[in-house]
């Protein structure tokens, strides 16, 4: 491992110490892995939301679901929390591309539950087990309150979510075609105020996802900059406030952002 290698890795770990809460972080870049309990599990928050996705393009591929199939959207069935589908009108219906794209996009929970529904939870849990993300849980639906009063929860690691974001980009589990719509629903992301924050957005390929909760700050990335990529997941809970997380991860996210431009020089 180079000095700079090293220098990075310690600039974390600093940053990581220095936040009010439990911080995971897993990175991989072309030179060096990072892994900062990156096997702790923690809440998934929206992060659940990434193996629905990847669940949602393998069943299009193995033809039992369309990506172009209508779903309705039933008034009673929407909920709240992050998204756009409470705000319509009442007779909705959506194609499951849609859907996905709303889900990662906005976040949207509806569009997230009625995946859920449409895919089925057991064949979300069983590409979890697929892909060996040991500590990635499917329990409840989003905004599932009455789950929730039960002690069911949505688990995950940040090393479960950089398995998943590799297999996004480069995975054989995929088609090329598959992989590119994927990884073009994460680059539209629309909350972009943690690991892309301070990156300069016009140097690098963003395609990152965001989860939060009260005392939860997640993010996690897909980095390209010329031919060299990054894989980041930088999962925070236990916070007293929620914004001394979205700092740390913005914090993390620059300085790697820097690592992989200077690498190429």
């Amino acid at each position: 491992m180079s000095q700079m290698d090293t220098m990075l890795e310690h600039s974390i770990q600093e940053i990581a110490e220095r936040c009010d809460g439990m911080v995971s972080v897993a990175v991989d870049l072309p030179s060096q892995a990072i892994h900062i309990n990156g096997d702790r599990p923690c809440s998934a928050a929206s992060l659940i939301k990434i193996p629905i996705l990847l669940e949602g393009f393998r069943q299009s591929e193995k033809g039992m679901i369309s990506l172009s199939e209508k779903v309705y959207v039933p008034k009673d069935e929407r909920v709240g929390g992050a998204g756009v589908l409470t705000s319509l009108s009442e007779n909705v219906s959506l194609t499951i591309e849609d859907l996905l794209t709303l889900m990662i996009i906005v976040s949207d929970n509806t569009a997230s539950n009625l995946l859920i529904d449409r895919l089925g939870s057991k064949p979300i849990q069983d590409l979890c087990h697929s892909l060996n993300l040991k500590q990635t849980k499917l329990m409840r639906k989003l905004m599932d309150f009455k789950a929730m009063e039960q002690g069911l929860n949505n688990f995950t690691s940040a090393h479960d979510i950089i398995t998943c974001l590799k297999v996004m980009d480069n995975g054989e589990q995929f088609s090329q075609t598959s992989r590119e719509k994927m990884l073009n629903i994460l680059q539209q992301q629309q909350f972009d105020n943690k690991l892309p924050s301070r990156m300069d957005r016009e140097k690098v390929f963003v395609a990152n996802k965001t989860g939060e909760l009260p005392g939860v700050e997640h993010d996690c990335a897909i980095l390209k900059f010329k031919n060299k990529t990054a894989y980041i997941a930088v999962l925070i809970d236990e916070l007293d406030e929620n914004e001394y997380g979205k700092d740390t991860i913005a914090r993390i996210g620059k300085l790697i952002f820097n690592s992989l431009i200077n690498e190429e020089k």
